[in-house]
């Protein structure tokens, strides 16, 4: 069964992808925040990790949690796709240069589709 870290910090939006992940067969582990994101993943060992950009303190948000787990050998081998409604190229092209297979913008695509995405980087 493979493992997925969902860091969102919307409960309703995280429970949601969790649920959808589930029925796919995923085992699914949530963060609502940097911190907490860094723990579980390091506890957790998930096969990837689902990532908010957004999070809610403006200092440990999605960059600041690439950054930490590009300098973390531990985790750093876990693929991330970002994802995210904050759309401004800068910030985008930051994530991509940390390491981010990719980076969606969650409007443009349905929850299923994003368990799809994932399942693709899996194979």
């Amino acid at each position: 069964m493979p493992k997925i870290l969902i860091i969102e910090d919307e409960r309703v939006l995280a429970e949601m992808y969790k649920d959808k992940f589930e029925m796919a067969g995923f085992e699914v582990f949530l963060a609502f925040d940097c911190k907490e994101g860094i723990k579980l993943a390091k506890e957790k060992n998930p096969d990837l990790i689902l990532l908010d950009i957004l999070l809610p303190i403006p200092t440990e948000d999605g960059i600041s949690f690439l950054k930490n787990w590009k300098s973390d050998p531990k985790i750093s081998k876990i693929p991330v796709i970002a994802f995210s409604n904050y759309d401004d190229p800068k910030v985008k092209n930051e994530a991509i240069e940390l390491g981010v297979k990719e980076y969606l913008l969650k409007t443009n695509f349905t929850p299923q589709q994003i368990v799809e995405k994932v399942k693709e980087y899996l194979k």
